[in-house]
């Protein structure tokens, strides 16, 4: 990858730092827009969103606006928008994949049930759309609708692939297009969007994000064969449980033995939790692990190559960062 030999590329915490303001600005913004005169609506929201997490596509949307040049109220907006949407998904796949633990803390599902999760998933969804309308552009509300419906299709694409031992990773790439990438690709576009760049430079920011939801997504999915537990903040082989097939199992499949090949596809079609250590001893053997970071960090080099040719800022650096970021966290 090309980048300038004085264009400083931070970690983490100098790029929450340098987006802080304007992060605060987002949260408060969400707190507001959150409220209800329906109490299981405000508890249900506030025990997902006091939950935390790093925020990565709101955050993401304000750097691409200040890449090209943009702060200000309507990025604030947006990014809430973002995360509003995020945080629905969230709670609609806390349900479907029947999960008791997200970022280290019981799931809403397993404290106030799955109708209660789904409903406030439909409130925040639709709370996306008040925000979204207030801003007044067709081409934001264009790009959001095409992105929340992709994201829809890519969970029933998911659920068809559940317990199935013959997804191939080009399927796998399809799902986690729709499911993670799309969002991020949308968060970046539409910041550029905000900052009024032309055409090809929107592409970039989508490119950029598109590359960098790949790279983000498969990185978990190799943590979730590999973290610290305790880091990782749900249980380690939650997807084996759930009989979803991802990279490293998948690799792992199509390299091994016949014996081991089977005995793999019985796992996961039996969503056998309990053949964890079976699946990572396959995983390990296959060097499965060690190919699906090498297609993460492909994906987060083409992240930043999207990059080349914007002007060299601190928000710029910010963007290359979160694409080193992605492959090199623990959780």
């Amino acid at each position: 990858m090309s980048v300038p030999a004085s264009l400083h590329v931070p970690a983490l915490p100098a790029i929450q730092a340098f987006a802080a303001a304007d992060m605060a600005a987002v949260d408060a913004l969400i707190r507001r827009r959150l409220a209800s005169d329906v109490v299981l609506i405000n508890q249900v929201a506030e025990h997902i969103v006091a939950a935390g997490g790093k925020r990565l596509r709101p955050m993401l949307l304000l750097l691409a606006a200040r890449a090209l040049g943009h702060q200000g109220a309507d990025a604030h907006q947006l990014a809430a928008v973002v995360e509003f949407i995020h945080t629905s998904t969230l709670l609609h796949d806390d349900v479907v994949d029947e999960s008791d633990l997200r970022r280290g803390r019981s799931t809403a599902n397993a404290v106030w049930g799955n109708a209660a999760s789904v409903l406030v998933g439909d409130f925040l969804y639709s709370r996306s759309f008040q925000l979204m309308v207030e801003l007044d552009s067709m081409d934001v509300q264009r790009i959001l609708a095409d992105t929340t419906n992709r994201i829809a299709e890519g969970e029933v694409l998911q659920l068809l692939h559940v317990r199935n031992p013959d997804v191939d990773e080009a399927a796998y790439l399809r799902v986690i297009e729709r499911k993670t990438a799309v969002l991020f690709a949308a968060a970046t576009r539409l910041g550029a969007l905000l900052a009024g760049a032309d055409a090809t430079t929107q592409q970039r920011l989508h490119d950029y994000g598109l590359a960098l939801g790949h790279a983000f997504q498969i990185a978990d999915d190799v943590l979730d064969y590999s973290a610290d537990e305790a880091a990782l903040g749900k249980h380690l082989g939650d997807d084996l449980a759930e009989g979803k097939a991802t990279l490293p199992l998948i690799h792992a499949m199509a390299h091994s033995d016949a014996a081991t090949r089977d005995r793999l596809r019985t796992i996961v079609e039996q969503g056998d939790a309990d053949a964890l250590p079976e699946a990572v001893a396959a995983i390990r053997a296959q060097g499965s692990l060690d190919y699906s970071r090498t297609r993460a960090a492909e994906y987060a080099e083409a992240a930043e190559r999207a990059l080349d040719g914007l002007e060299d800022n601190e928000a710029v650096g910010a963007l290359r960062g979160l694409a080193r970021y992605a492959t090199e966290r623990d959780h």
